[in-house]
């Protein structure tokens, strides 16, 4: 079965979000605009847990549902949150923003205690800012409970993607090292489309996710991933994230005991990635180079003949994300996508090797 799902959003505790994004409106938006599955996101800000606690009851394994009775506890919540990255590594400056998934109330308590111990101060931002290193995070979660699972966030933004023009880093081994290969899956961010990320050798085998990281309820849904489960599970929204790794893994496995094997070849018909609602990226802020306050926005054609020097302020322009993913794109990786209307005029992008994903 199909379950629309939002699993990046903001609470009022985070800075620059409405104070109207509480769970009870969170809730009431999910059903006007078609969710079924939303993140208790900001976990890890005191308060904002002890409203979780307090509102929300278990509704299975790894999801929870409002406790007041009614047609809003259709919608349910999973345990995911934003966390944000600030260190430096290599002598270089990095800034990063992962999305942590958990598996129930106990353990995100559990990584709130481990944060805390490590200097982090909690109570000024539902998006903590952390000294931790991204590597540092996916360990720390992972030893707590092998269920956690680590999601970089808008992977192209310019300065908080961590394949963005100023994050530092150009691929996720450099960031996470040897645990390179349990990241699963990335989010997309708004300014990136699949076609786009289908370009990128790295990705090949990941998951591609999208959500909305919405600051206002009117936002949410903006981007969303559809999940095929064979039921709503924190454990079957897990698998299907690591689908596709764990076909690559077990192909690559194959290959090496001398067994005739795809990484394509078809599994279970259930908890999968059915496809992606994506925000057309044009319309991000980052898809584009230029400077905001300057007024100036270049594209690709731009950049080549006008160069990347702001002509108002003369300084360096932030690199776009239609840049940066041309600079590490692959090219034999180029016409994976193909592009077609349904009769709507719904615009869809089809993943030759993979999956299907709107856009």
């Amino acid at each position: 079965m199909h379950y629309v799902c939002d699993l990046h959003l903001h609470s009022k505790y985070s800075r620059a979000v409405s104070p109207m994004m509480t769970l009870p409106v969170m809730a009431e938006y999910a059903k006007q605009k078609g969710l079924d599955i939303l993140t208790a996101s900001d976990w890890t800000h005191p308060l904002w847990f002890k409203e979780i606690q307090n509102l929300l009851e278990e509704a299975g394994e790894g999801m929870y549902r409002l406790k007041e009775e009614g047609p809003l506890q259709k919608i349910l919540f999973l345990l995911s949150t934003e966390i944000s990255s600030i260190y430096k590594q290599g002598n270089k400056l990095r800034r990063i923003h992962n999305l942590v998934f958990v598996p129930s109330l106990a353990v995100a308590e559990k990584v709130s205690q481990e944060l805390v111990k490590r200097g982090c101060n909690l109570n000024a931002d539902g998006r903590p800012i952390v000294g931790l290193t991204s590597k540092a995070l996916l360990e720390l979660i992972l030893a707590i409970d092998e269920r956690c699972f680590l999601i970089p966030c808008h992977i192209w933004t310019p300065h908080f993607g961590i394949y963005g023009s100023a994050s530092g880093f150009d691929s996720l081994e450099e960031a996470f090292g040897e645990l390179a290969p349990q990241i699963y899956g990335i989010e997309t961010g708004l300014s990136s489309d699949p076609d786009m990320n289908w370009q990128t050798r790295e990705l090949m085998h990941r998951t591609i996710l999208s959500f909305s990281d919405a600051h206002s309820a009117p936002k949410m849904g903006r981007e969303a991933t559809v999940f095929d489960l064979e039921a709503p599970t924190y454990e079957n929204i897990r698998q299907a994230i690591m689908r596709l790794s764990v076909i690559a893994s077990e192909a690559k496995q194959s290959q090496k005991d001398g067994i005739a094997a795809s990484p394509l070849a078809p599994r279970n018909d259930v908890n999968k990635i059915a496809y992606t609602i994506e925000f057309y990226p044009e319309e991000g802020k980052y898809h584009f180079s230029g400077h905001r306050n300057c007024k100036v926005v270049y594209n690709a054609e731009d950049v080549k003949e006008k160069g990347t020097t702001c002509p108002v302020c003369r300084r360096r322009l932030t690199e776009g994300v239609f840049m940066r993913v041309a600079q590490l794109s692959d090219p034999k990786l180029f016409g994976r996508a193909i592009a077609k209307h349904n009769e709507q005029g719904v615009k869809w992008y089809t993943d030759k090797m993979h999956s299907s994903r709107l856009m």
